[in-house]
């Protein structure tokens, strides 16, 4: 899951979302991303507009609410970077899926991979029902939910979601004094 999570952060750092600021203008936020989800490798300038071509594809997807186009959406982006496919042992001696990229691919592939293949397990697990728009009036950001009860309402709760109850609180607060 922590790949439809990266999905999910990559998708609403765009301008679109963000009211007219790109959140990955250059290299610098772009290397910040990337070491915050544990993305190996350096960034260039090269890489950007590679990167914001990935991000607006996995747009597209996320936008989708029908199975069948979700997966086709996120299996294009894993064949962008594919290199092999496998299961690995992991830390607790269990068998876990591996995908890896081919050897000559760029950061975008590598992000367009661990994307896409967030994307399908989510899918897999939780249903395209979990696919959802933000809930807040004032943003057009999408996300994977997720959570174990599967009622987040906000693509970034610590921000729409106290936006949305800050507003309500305050409408809340004028409808009393009005009353009174």
């Amino acid at each position: 899951m922590a790949a439809a999570g990266l999905a999910t952060e990559l998708v609403n750092t765009s301008a679109g979302v963000w009211h007219g600021e790109d959140q990955l203008p250059d290299v610098a936020a772009l290397a910040a991303f990337l070491a915050e989800h544990g993305v190996a490798g350096p960034a260039g300038a090269d890489d950007l507009p590679a990167v914001h071509d990935v991000r607006d594809r996995l747009r597209s997807v996320l936008d989708e609410r029908d199975a069948d186009a979700i997966a086709a959406g996120a299996a294009a982006l894993v064949a962008r970077g594919i290199g092999t496919v496998g299961l690995e042992t992991d830390e607790r001696g269990r068998q876990q899926w591996c995908a890896q990229p081919r050897p000559d691919a760029d950061l975008a592939d590598r992000l367009a991979l661990l994307a896409g293949v967030g994307v399908l397990g989510a899918l897999r697990a939780l249903g395209p029902e979990r696919f959802r728009d933000c809930a807040s009036d004032t943003c057009s950001g999408v996300f994977i939910d997720t959570s174990r009860p599967g009622r987040r309402r906000y693509c970034m709760p610590d921000l729409c979601g106290n936006r949305a109850n800050v507003a309500a609180y305050r409408a809340r607060q004028k409808a009393s004094r009005g009353i009174s």
